[in-house]
């Protein structure tokens, strides 16, 4: 690109640009282009000849321009941009789900805004709104307890769409799971197939609403079945909680059979029995939940409930991008299917 007659060098104009912020009129100069031409080039329009567009982008590079974020999305209507907010990074399923939407969001151009909330408080997930609010995104995905997004002076930016992960969440909101309920059922049905008078159950987290959904369906199946409630003793989802669990069960007269709220809970009390002298599955059977990529390589390897986190991000981000398309809410739930993976930490009871 030459500089017109009775211009300064590149270079100088340039420099001088630097001084002050660059705008969009100053790339169509030095370019030698219209501003309409650039905003094409930044907007990925295809009208533009490939010897021009690869003038507008050299002319960006070397002004250090950067299109205003906010004024593209005034154009076409969206940031293409999707806030999720979560409480923990440590979670197995938060981490899975977490990829699905980043990795299928990206398939549809669309980036993600990540705003952990560092305690499942009104506080923090107020803050997190705010947050969300100041950060420019066309919709939200809260992978949260429902009851504090409701208790929560919660303010959602004006056209900004909402899905919430939590089957509990009711027909207020656009809702994702997997159905925690189900496959609980499934879990605890299979150990009563066997034979097992009674299922004991190693809860997560009260405050959790997936421990809490997979509680009360163990509970209800139980009951349901006219079978004996024993105690539950709670963990916090932790291999560690679930060898202090698996040290109490083994001094419970009468456990046959085990249910645990996730994967690595189960391997404490692996762990715990193992210790004891109990064989799993000759003294007690025992079923897991999340089927984690190890659960297979435990010794034994272990039955456990399948979550589909990959399909639950998917229909999230699916989701969203039908609110944002049609610029309408849409309450309602979606239940993604668990399915019961039998392998060989459960077995019939053994007989006197």
């Amino acid at each position: 690109m030459s500089p017109q007659p009775g211009q300064p060098p590149v270079e100088e104009a340039a420099a001088s640009l630097a001084r002050r912020r660059v705008s969009m009129a100053d790339v169509a100069k030095l370019a030698g282009v219209s501003s309409q031409t650039v905003s094409r080039v930044s907007n990925g329009s295809p009208d533009v000849v490939r010897e021009t567009r690869q003038q507008v982008i050299a002319a960006m590079d070397q002004l250090g321009y950067r299109p205003n974020s906010a004024a593209r999305a005034l154009k076409r209507g969206s940031f293409r941009t999707i806030g999720v907010i979560l409480f923990s990074l440590s979670s197995f399923g938060n981490v899975r789900t977490l990829e699905a939407i980043a990795l299928h969001a990206a398939k549809e151009d669309f980036a993600i805004t990540l705003i952990p909330v560092t305690a499942p408080t009104q506080a923090g997930v107020q803050g997190a709104f705010s947050r969300m609010g100041e950060l420019a995104v066309d919709a939200v995905i809260a992978i949260m307890e429902v009851q504090l997004l409701d208790a929560a002076t919660v303010t959602v930016p004006p056209g900004v769409k909402v899905v919430v992960v939590d089957s509990n969440a009711g027909s207020d909101y656009s809702v994702v799971d997997t159905d925690q309920a189900d496959g609980a059922r499934q879990a605890v049905e299979h150990l009563l197939g066997l034979g097992h008078e009674t299922v004991w159950h190693v809860a997560g987290p009260e405050k959790s609403f997936a421990s809490e959904r997979r509680r009360e369906a163990w509970r209800n199946t139980l009951l349901a079945q006219g079978k004996k409630v024993p105690p539950i003793v709670r963990g916090d989802w932790s291999a560690g909680s679930g060898y202090e669990a698996g040290l109490w069960l083994a001094e419970q007269e009468g456990c046959t059979a085990v249910f645990t709220a996730n994967d690595h809970m189960a391997l404490g009390v692996l762990r715990a029995f193992r210790e004891k002298g109990i064989s799993v599955p000759g003294d007690i059977s025992l079923v897991g939940f999340d089927d984690v990529p190890e659960a297979s390589s435990y010794t034994p390897p272990l039955t456990t409930v399948h979550q589909d986190f990959t399909e639950v991000g998917h229909r999230c981000v699916d989701n969203v991008l039908h609110q944002i398309r049609s610029n309408t809410a849409d309450p309602g739930m979606v239940l993604v299917p668990t399915r019961l993976i039998v392998r060989e930490s459960t077995a019939p009871p053994l007989r006197p």
